[in-house]
């Protein structure tokens, strides 16, 4: 796949439900740093524990003023059920239908088993991407991952092309 978003670059925006049903676009999230957060499935032993993870320690983008956005293939119904069981208070994204095309447009869609890579977008407040980094199947982010992309949001002088 080619054209696939790097940092420095724009990033795409789109539109989908959260777990309540309510639109969320990207483009109108302007003026807020925004972590884009790709992720297999809901219920999933290591998804599950990545989000509570980032549930637990909501405060380190709270304190840079980012929102977390979490987006799976999952219905919004298994995504609100999900959110209830695990208090995730963030917004789960359903990238239901077109089935993961907000995924492949960020280059985090495994085509041939249907889902969503782990991977992760840092998204600075004018809609850039600051930081992108992945984990295998199987392999989950680490926190210290969130803290290198969180530090390099903060410092836009040292990305390239800025």
């Amino acid at each position: 796949m080619t054209g696939l978003p790097t940092i420095g670059e724009p990033a795409p925006d789109f539109e989908l439900a959260n777990q309540f049903g309510e639109p969320v676009r990207l483009s109108d999230l302007r003026g807020s740093s925004v972590a884009l957060v790709f992720y297999p499935f809901a219920f999933s032993g290591v998804c599950t524990g990545e989000l509570c993870e980032l549930r637990d320690n909501l405060a380190l983008f709270d304190d840079d003023g980012v929102r977390l956005l979490a987006v799976s293939v999952d219905s919004k119904y298994t995504l609100r059920a999900y959110a209830q069981d695990q208090g995730f208070t963030f917004d789960l994204l359903a990238d239901f239908w077109p089935h993961g095309d907000v995924a492949a447009r960020y280059g985090a869609f495994d085509t041939t088993r249907g889902y969503a890579e782990r991977a992760t977008y840092l998204i600075d407040a004018e809609g850039i991407i600051a930081a992108i980094f992945r984990t295998p199947l199987g392999e989950p982010r680490h926190l210290d991952d969130y803290r290198v992309a969180l530090a390099a949001l903060r410092a836009p002088a040292q990305r390239p092309g800025s």
